[in-house]
C-alpha cells in the first residue's frame, strides 16, 4: 500500500566556498513543487486507481510533472 507520509521530505543542498575562494556560484532558483503537495497529489492519483500497489513511483513522477506545468 503507497503511504505517502512514509517518504522523506529531502533536504535542500546547500553550497559552501571559503571566504578567500576564487569561485562564484550561480545559485538556481528552487522551481521544484513542495514534496507534500507531489505527496498528496500522487496519493489522489493512487486513489483514482483504485488503490492498486505497485506504481507508485509513476504516481508521483505524474504528480510532479502536473505540479511542474502549473507553476509555469
Amino acid at each position: 500500500m503507497f503511504d505517502p507520509k512514509a517518504l522523506k521530505q529531502s533536504k535542500p543542498n546547500v553550497a559552501v566556498t571559503p571566504k578567500n575562494s576564487p569561485v562564484k556560484l550561480a545559485m538556481m532558483p528552487n522551481t521544484a513543487p513542495p514534496q507534500d503537495m507531489i505527496r498528496e497529489r500522487a496519493y489522489e492519483l493512487y486513489e483514482s486507481r483504485g488503490r492498486e500497489p505497485g506504481q507508485e513511483e509513476q504516481d508521483w513522477f505524474r504528480a510532479e510533472r502536473e505540479l511542474l506545468k502549473q507553476k509555469r
